[in-house]
């Protein structure tokens, strides 16, 4: 099953469980539906959130590697042998790529085509960069290879820190818009204990008044994502690019 079946499947279990959970609280399939339709919505944006998330894990790592690196070539491992070592010993994160690094550099014996479908899997413009830095000593023989990692590991340190710190103050804003979206469904959930409320929102104006609610709710979260969307760093050394 792909991860996209995967959303579609657990968003509409997630929408099938609300609207029984609501239906039976409220006994109104007019006020249930809308609920229908935002746990669903709600499941989906978890999952893809869930999934960017893993590749902020994947991204926070990369100094780590780089420090393996590092030491390895110190202790006396070349280059190749350092690399393999990170599947053993490098980011747990990180290990099953690397030990297919080393199975494919085994089969082939050809070090730039597994570091090249390295790039393709880790898709990330970090691991481009240490990647690249590792074809070109590879070739050229690069005996400033170390002070490259160090530099390098010095610049993503950075980076990662001064990305984290602006997520962190777009999570205040992001957090302050879900409340702001759910207030007004929450307040309606409560209200629908009350007999004259399911019989108001029954009617064609209350049905309007849903459904431009609805409407309204989801542009506005969209907007609010598009707004606190950071950008992310394009890869440079893709192919292609």
């Amino acid at each position: 099953m792909t991860s996209f079946q995967r959303r579609i499947l657990y968003s509409a279990l997630v929408s099938v469980a609300a609207t029984l959970g609501v239906f039976l609280f409220t006994g109104s399939t007019v006020i249930t539906l809308p609920f229908t339709f935002f746990s669903g919505f709600i499941m989906w944006l978890y999952l893809r959130d869930k999934s960017a998330k893993l590749t902020a894990e994947l991204n926070q790592v990369w100094p780590e590697v780089i420090d393996h690196l590092i030491s390895g070539i110190h202790s006396g491992l070349s280059l190749t042998e350092a690399m393999v070592g990170l599947s053993l010993r490098g980011p747990e994160i990180l290990r099953p790529a690397f030990a297919n690094f080393h199975q494919e550099l085994r089969a082939s014996g050809n070090f730039v085509a597994a570091v090249e479908r390295l790039k393709v899997e880790f898709d990330s413009h970090s691991s481009d960069q240490i990647l690249e830095a590792i074809l070109l000593a590879k070739s050229l023989g690069g005996s400033e290879l170390l002070q490259i990692f160090r530099t390098l590991g010095d610049f993503l340190r950075q980076d990662l820190s001064l990305r984290k710190e602006i997520e962190i103050k777009h999570g205040w804003i992001k957090n302050s818009a879900h409340l702001s979206s759910a207030a007004p469904w929450l307040l309606l959930l409560l209200l629908s204990s009350q007999p004259g409320t399911t019989e108001a929102f029954a009617k064609p104006e209350g049905i309007a008044i849903l459904l431009f609610g609805i409407a309204m709710t989801v542009a506005a979260y969209l907007w609010m994502g598009r707004l606190g969307r950071l950008p992310s760093t394009p890869r440079v050394f893709r192919k292609g690019a």
